[in-house]
């Protein structure tokens, strides 16, 4: 399975489609408020979103839904990724609601040799988010900066930022050995 791209294989123009899509449920909204302290009624009072707004239901928190399509885009973007730069815009295009299963996509606008290390470069992609029925959710732009070919396989493969143990670490005797 591929886990991210490295310089060389983005290419301007491409379109990554992310799979499998994520079907959002009230508990998965319920608990991104919570944990993040968001505590809007539209979320979490379905009693209020149905008589005081334009949706007359919750409407799913839109940093999660941020949040989803980005994670959705790390095995075909960012998973080689050094570092997540900027998050140029971010959109939110449409409400998503409870039990809308999300999708995304995301397309290469430009990618750039880094000027200071030669052991990498900038990506600029956008990734637009969608509902089962194809309606655009969020669109965000981000770049990212990913390692060349050559820095990879001079850390020694897919992994290169893994760490290796240097030897098998010792275990404490069994009550045998003692």
């Amino acid at each position: 399975m591929r886990f991210g791209r490295t310089f060389e294989e983005f290419e301007v123009g491409a379109v990554y489609k992310h799979w499998p899509g994520k079907t959002v449920t009230e508990y998965d909204d319920h608990l991104f408020c919570l944990l993040t302290m968001n505590h809007h009624p539209l979320h979490l009072d379905a009693h209020y979103a149905e008589g005081s707004t334009d949706f007359g239901k919750n409407v799913v928190v839109g940093n999660y839904v941020y949040s989803l399509l980005l994670g959705m885009s790390v095995p075909d973007v960012s998973g080689k990724a050094i570092a997540n730069l900027e998050v140029e815009s971010l959109r939110h295009v449409a409400p998503t609601f409870h039990g809308d299963t999300l999708y995304g996509e995301t397309t290469v606008l430009d990618k750039t040799p880094s000027k200071s290390k030669s052991d990498r470069g900038i990506v600029q992609v956008e990734t637009r988010g969608y509902t089962q029925d194809g309606t655009v959710v969020c669109v965000f732009r981000r770049k990212v900066m990913v390692p060349t070919e050559s820095c990879v396989k001079e850390r020694g493969g897919e992994q290169p930022g893994r760490p290796q143990p240097k030897s098998a670490p010792k275990s404490a005797p069994t009550p045998r050995e003692k």
